[in-house]
């Protein structure tokens, strides 16, 4: 899952560079930002950080 969502960032960033229109910039650059927060919240489950599981 992280490659793919590492895979998704990459992609979402060459996207942005691409882009002309300021309206498809912005709306890259909030896929971009949800992509790397749950690329951040994977990493941390996976390092032990946070748990995945309910705090119940």
């Amino acid at each position: 899952m992280t490659i793919s969502l590492e895979m998704q960032v990459e992609e979402l960033r060459a996207e942005m560079k691409n882009a002309y229109d300021a309206n498809e910039r912005r709306q890259i650059a909030v896929e971009l930002e949800l992509a790397l927060a749950e690329l951040a919240v994977v990493e941390a489950e996976q390092d032990g950080r946070v748990s995945a599981e309910p705090p119940f």
